[in-house]
């Protein structure tokens, strides 16, 4: 069939198996061409490994660092008359691209929050792998059902208090106007923190640990974001952001019971990811963010940012530097002073009329498309292709 885009507000319904390849392949090349991680985990378990982080967390130890990798998600595989998800066309690019460069690879389809998953993966590690010595969390779902009471929670972005207003863009039409979000109430909010919380990252490290394949001296990093002052009401200071409380103090939990230096949370930068695209304000603090990063030569996407982070902190011989809270923070360039002051500045005089000329809203359509396989150079769009493509590993 000939696959196009048909987008619809955040969400984009079909994929393309030969762009998504190359926009594997555009990372790969990326960490290869990068100086090899000085001290890198040999042995990856990466749970939510299909998009975004999660993939560049994949791509970085086994292309800088030769490591095997074993991917957890929930994807959506082609038939023969509709797409899969992106997410599955990447991991099977990753996977083919892994046994051309003689790495090991294996990927589990499925519910990454229950029980029998977690047997699976430790199944396949015992007998695979032995030990894994770094573990990846970096699932962005909407929902999750606990497989301790079977009871299924559903994540709110909302603020927490009071309502919230502030400007928006509506990514279909460019317009940019306002939005007003009601208050979550106290079981949305507990609702958001069994979701996006680190519960289930820590019922992961547990399992592994009562396996016996936990590797001495492993560590083990879940994805964060703050953001500046303007998205604090729907972020940092909402519902998201009482989740993220709890996965710092899973962080601090784990390094008790397996000492300091074992969780971290890394702190990264907004960028375009199917997550990110959901949350209301987001879209037009990335737009806005993006003009002025690149026009100061400090711009990053997902893969140069996983880099940065398993070079400088997670692989470095000198250790992970930390803030004042304890977290690694690879969102140290987006928070610089007078880039913040520059979107800032931005964001008080944009308006549909002038929002072309002050972001980079074309930029943020761009990367969108990419994240489906759409836009990159070098495929064929006219050209018919099958939307059926198995994992190797199956």
């Amino acid at each position: 069939m000939i696959i196009t885009p048909k987008t619809r507000g955040f969400i984009c319904t079909t994929a393309h198996p030969e762009g998504c390849a190359a926009n594997v392949q555009s990372q790969i090349d990326y960490v290869k061409s990068c100086p090899p991680i000085a001290n890198p985990p040999k042995k990856v378990l990466v749970i939510g490994a299909s998009t975004g982080y999660g993939l560049a967390s994949r791509i970085v130890p086994a292309f800088s660092g030769g490591a095997a990798t074993i991917g957890v998600f929930f994807e959506k595989p082609g038939t023969e008359r509709k797409t899969g998800s992106a997410g599955w066309y990447n991991s099977v690019a990753f996977e083919e691209a892994a046994a051309e460069a003689g790495l090991y690879a294996k990927s589990f389809n499925g519910d990454a929050f229950s029980n029998e998953m977690k047997a699976s993966v430790i199944e396949t590690i015992k007998a695979d792998l032995g030990q894994v010595d770094s573990i990846v969390y970096s699932l962005a779902s909407p929902r999750r059902t606990d497989p301790t009471d079977g009871e299924t929670y559903r994540s709110v972005l909302k603020p927490i208090g009071q309502p919230y207003s502030q400007k928006n863009l509506n990514t279909d039409t460019g317009e940019v106007n306002s939005v007003s979000i009601e208050p979550a109430v106290d079981d949305e909010i507990a609702h958001t923190v069994k979701v996006m919380g680190g519960e289930d990252w820590e019922l992961w490290i547990a399992a592994l640990k009562e396996a016996g394949v936990l590797a001495e001296g492993f560590t083990t990093v879940a994805y964060s974001y703050i953001g500046p002052d303007l998205t604090y009401p729907i972020y940092t200071n909402g519902t998201i952001g009482k989740a993220k409380e709890h996965l710092e103090e899973s962080t601090a939990r784990m390094n008790s019971e397996f000492g300091e230096g074992t969780a971290y949370v890394s702190v990264n930068k907004a960028l375009v990811t199917q997550a990110s695209s959901a949350i209301p304000v987001v879209p037009l603090y990335i737009s806005l963010l993006y003009k002025v990063m690149k026009e100061a030569d400090l711009h990053e996407g997902t893969i140069e940012q996983i880099q940065r982070l398993f070079a400088d902190h997670l692989g470095s011989e000198e250790g992970a530097t930390l803030d004042e809270k304890g977290r690694i923070r690879i969102d140290d360039w987006e928070m610089k002073d007078n880039i913040q002051a520059a979107v800032a500045d931005a964001w008080e005089k944009v308006t549909t009329e002038n929002l072309s000329d002050l972001s980079d809203f074309s930029g943020y359509k761009n990367e969108f498309l990419r994240l489906f396989g759409f836009g990159l150079e070098g495929v064929d769009y006219e050209k018919d292709t099958n939307p059926e493509r198995p994992l190797p590993s199956e």
